[in-house]
């Protein structure tokens, strides 16, 4: 068997009725085992509101600087809000995208709650002068994909030997799921028309327990790593949405539901701006990350299935490493200051001052390591 060359496609209705619902599970372990990444059709989403959602979201970036630095990430401890064009990175490079952070809206944390906390918090929308149907689809569009994604995660467990309910505990009454409306200029805005590719978004893996994009353009340029180290095209389908497991799903289910790399280039120089709006499934970030009894059968199927594919690909950091953090919020924030500095300078300074000894200290064993190597290649060639 060889690693996955294309991305699945599975049909959400198929789950709906009693008929057809062993036919997608099948279809979603295959997934879940071997891919990490697939589309999903008839979401349940009604398409005008699908509609909205993209105009509103293009539309947010043509609005003047001025308006969008009202509303600026860094104005709050949240990361929430807006983020200007190369303010975030991604595997030490940064990204060429400008966006707007949303969430399931939460009142102001109390400074006796952890500092996690921080990270539930109003939202900070453009005017209403200027976009007046922004923030109400917005809001309908999080509050149903959040249902979506709590039902899918249902599938998940059913589809790997687990009750429905599984991961339930790990959600809060109030849950609060993140958005974000992107938008990636081309090369030729960007003023790099004599580079081979650029940097949208790097190499990583999404965090939580799955995320869910609505490409909302005709441009490629997401694409996602199999296991032999190719980057497969997972190029925008009408009608549907790319769902990726993330991290904390494969530290949940003991490596069965392995997280996939993923990445996503600039558009090439005059092809216009490439937007995208993808939504993360949130869990409580009071949790902890315990392994959930994932059936002996299932993780062997999956050792069998990694062995035939010549093991795994692992350059990218895993999240949720055992001992690092009590709590997944806790993770979740250092995350979140990693990716935009520029707010942990403002409200996070020890923790980033943490985070830059932390890499200086990565990239240290990295050369040595990497000298290590070519010391032992010299002496045995």
């Amino acid at each position: 068997m060889s690693a996955f060359s294309s991305i699945p496609i599975l049909d959400l209705s198929l789950a709906r009725h009693s008929e057809t619902k062993p036919t997608f599970l099948a279809g979603l372990r295959h997934v879940l085992l071997e891919v990490g990444f697939l589309y999903l059709k008839n979401v349940g989403v009604p398409d005008q509101l699908v509609r909205g959602v993209i105009r509103e979201g293009r539309a947010f970036f043509d609005l003047p600087m001025e308006e969008k630095l009202k509303i600026e990430m860094k104005n709050a401890p949240s990361f929430l809000g807006y983020s200007r064009l190369d303010a975030e990175t991604t595997a030490f490079c940064i990204d060429h995208r400008e966006q707007i952070d949303l969430s399931t809206n939460h009142p102001v944390p109390t400074p006796q709650e952890p500092l996690y906390h921080n990270l539930l918090a109003p939202n900070q929308w453009p005017s209403p002068a200027h976009l007046p149907e922004f923030r109400p689809l917005f809001e309908e569009y999080i509050e149903r994909m959040g249902a979506i994604s709590i039902f899918f995660t249902s599938l998940i467990a059913e589809a790997i030997g687990l009750p429905a309910d599984a991961f339930s505990n790990y959600f809060d009454k109030d849950q609060q799921h993140k958005l974000k409306v992107v938008k990636y200029p081309d090369l030729k805005e960007l003023g790099l028309e004599e580079e081979r590719r650029g940097q949208g978004v790097g190499p990583h893996k999404d965090s939580m327990l799955t995320s869910y994009l609505l490409q909302a353009s005709e441009h490629k340029g997401l694409q996602v790593q199999n296991t032999q180290g190719e980057w497969i095209d997972c190029p925008p389908i009408d009608g549907t949405l790319v769902v990726a497991i993330g991290q904390g799903m494969e530290a949940l289910t003991q490596g069965v539901c392995a997280s996939t790399t993923h990445r996503v280039l600039s558009p090439a120089p005059g092809t216009g701006a490439r937007f995208s709006i993808p939504f993360f499934q949130g869990v409580s970030l009071d949790a902890t990350f315990e392994s959930m009894d994932v059936p002996e059968t299932v993780k062997e199927l999956r050792r069998g299935i990694v062995g035939r594919n010549g093991g795994r690909l692992d350059d990218v950091e895993f999240t949720f490493k055992k001992g690092r953090y009590k709590h997944l919020g806790e993770a979740t924030l250092m995350n979140r200051i990693k990716s935009h500095p520029d707010v942990g300078e403002r409200w996070y300074p020890e923790l980033l001052a943490q985070i830059r000894e932390d890499q200086k200290q990565e990239k240290l064993d990295k050369m040595r390591e990497s000298e290590g190597f070519e010391l032992q290649a010299s002496a045995t060639g």
